[in-house]
């Protein structure tokens, strides 16, 4: 499977200053505006370990993993000792995305959000339909995050969209992505579910192209409603599909 899916503003920055406006960055250990360090978190912004490069396996898939642990830098924003591991698996037409929180830490326990903030390419989003967030409670950032119950069967996209769904199901189904194609998501110990996109607000931020908002659906899964706490000597681990039909 050729990653097609994925999207990336024309005017992305690739500083390493800010979240690159694209792909499928990770959101670590905050969601949202943070007091004490960059929103979203830093694991975003900062470099990761190569544990394995990619590599084609016996069985045709391509493996690699990567690795995030805690530094000067990130104690400066959040004092807690953590590994963050990232396994990825491409297969001819899935992506498998396994991810794992160790705190080494024996004496203390950490809260932590962990969100795959996955940007997708679509030919128009207004044509997109997402199917599995019937009855879902969800936050609608864009009317003063209030709480309001789903009671569409297809959510589709057609305004300024910022909703945070709660206690969503294992499976979801994305339609019209990749060339017009179904885009399945299956999930694991993720079940919050963000969907965004900018409209027309795209036109105030730098780094997004002002016609660009039409051909990208952001469909994320993570924990963010409430945090995970982590207890010493734990791990907690979580995962997502995408799966080309």
């Amino acid at each position: 499977m050729k990653i097609l899916f994925n999207f990336c503003s024309k005017e992305a920055v690739f500083d390493g200053k800010k979240a690159i406006r694209g792909g499928i960055p990770i959101v670590f250990p905050h969601f949202g505006p943070w007091n004490y360090g960059p929103q979203h978190g830093f694991a975003r912004l900062m470099r990761w370990t190569v544990e394995k490069a990619p590599e084609r396996l016996q069985n045709g898939d391509v493996e690699a993993i990567f690795s995030l642990c805690d530094s000067e830098y990130t104690r400066s924003m959040w004092d807690c000792p953590f590994r963050l591991s990232y396994r990825l698996i491409l297969r001819e037409k899935e992506l498998h995305f396994n991810l794992a929180v160790y705190n080494p830490n024996h004496n203390c326990m950490f809260p932590f959000h962990l969100l795959l903030h996955t940007y997708f390419k679509v030919p128009d989003v207004r044509k997109c339909q997402i199917t599995g967030l019937h009855g879902c409670p969800f936050i609608d950032k864009t009317r003063g995050n209030n709480m309001y119950q789903e009671i569409r069967n297809v959510v589709t996209i057609d305004e300024w969209t910022d909703r945070i769904y709660q206690c969503t199901p294992q499976e979801l189904m994305i339609t019209n992505v990749v060339s017009g194609r179904k885009m399945r998501i299956f999930k694991y110990n993720l079940p919050d579910t963000v969907i965004w996109n900018p409209w027309e607000k795209a036109r105030d931020m730098a780094d997004f192209g002002n016609d660009e908002y039409p051909n990208m659906i952001c469909v994320e899964s993570g924990q963010v409603t409430h945090p995970i706490i982590l207890r010493p000597g734990t791990t907690f681990e979580a995962s997502q599909v995408l799966q080309v039909m």
